[in-house]
């Protein structure tokens, strides 16, 4: 379940989740799940993960950065659903407000 990183300061909330790709969870779920909990909305009812990222691409990213042992992490910044979403390959997402407008307003 997210949280909010108070070190982030006031005017921008953070909340980080995580996920474990030791174990097999998958980048691309915890950032839906995440979402879901930060916004307080049905999965359902967020707009599909894949219309600004590729799922598939999102998990294998992190897979291919925690398997090169390359030192540091990789992190990787989109807007999704309202929020500025960071994936990390520790297994962390970050979720902040998105200072982006909407595109596609309804």
């Amino acid at each position: 379940m997210p949280s909010p990183d108070d070190s982030h300061g006031p005017d921008n909330e953070r909340y980080v989740s995580t996920f474990d790709p030791e174990a097999g969870e998958r980048a691309s779920v915890a950032v839906v799940t995440a979402v879901e909990t930060v916004s307080q909305t049905d999965p359902l009812e967020l707009p599909p993960l894949h219309d600004v990222v590729d799922p598939d691409a999102l998990d294998s990213l992190v897979e291919h950065a925690r398997r090169s042992g390359e030192a540091g992490q990789h992190e990787l910044w989109f807007t999704y659903a309202g929020f500025e979403v960071g994936v990390r390959s520790d297994g962390r997402v970050l979720i902040e407000e998105s200072t982006v407008a909407n595109p596609n307003p309804e």
